[in-house]
């Protein structure tokens, strides 16, 4: 198969099943692996030349937990595909679980969780007791506070997290306190208890506010 995509890649053609005619193409190939393809080819287990044509400009993608700030914004975009209209928001001790768990499956793994949780949920709150084995399992206790010792990352690393995520959910949000509250699954005195802490201001043009880095 691989030299039959090389050859594809090559001359830009193809010939139907059942055909004796090859059509010219053209078109543009987009790749993803999970694997480390220059070790591969290496070790004489993907093919050199296939490797070089397809690497011509790579992009690479970190795993969910080395970008743990995006996990409210796409925990919310996947309640509006499997929850639409529903308002079904995510509760504090819920949110903080998702953001301690390593995501092995990163985004596709989030995804199913999501999709589970509202599958068994009641519809309109997504609670701890609605989340996996596995994500429940990362967790020490059902209520968690984001800077538990307990946790695989120190309280320093997990602070800054939850800055970071804070100040994404504003940007996205052009600064609206309600619609961030909502998207990050706290209520609305915690939100301003953690604006004050993190020394944040909610403001459309954050990323000219003094402080904030």
């Amino acid at each position: 198969m691989q030299a039959k995509l090389l050859r594809f890649l090559q001359e830009k053609e193809v010939r139907p099943v059942g055909s004796n005619n090859k059509i010219k193409v053209d078109v543009r190939v987009i790749a993803a692996t999970n694997r480390d393809l220059e070790a591969a080819y290496r070790a004489g287990e993907f093919r050199k030349d296939l490797y070089f044509r397809l690497n011509v400009v790579t992009v690479h993608l970190p795993a969910l937990r080395e970008r743990r700030s995006d996990i409210p914004m796409l925990t919310h975009w996947f309640l509006e595909r499997y929850a639409n209209g529903s308002g079904a928001q995510v509760t504090s001790a819920a949110m903080k679980c998702l953001l301690q768990y390593d995501w092995p499956g990163n985004v596709r793994e989030l995804e199913n969780c999501i999709e589970r949780a509202v599958a068994l949920g009641d519809g309109k709150i997504i609670d701890v007791g609605d989340l996996p084995p596995a994500v429940l399992s990362a967790a020490p206790a059902t209520e968690i506070p984001i800077t538990s010792v307990q946790s695989s990352l120190s309280s320093n690393d997990l602070e800054d997290i939850e800055r970071a995520t804070i100040l994404r959910v504003f940007e996205q949000v052009n600064g609206d306190k309600v619609v961030a509250g909502k998207m990050l699954g706290i209520s609305r005195a915690t939100l301003y208890r953690k604006l004050k802490r993190y020394n944040i201001s909610p403001r459309p043009d954050l990323g000219a506010s003094p402080g904030i880095h």
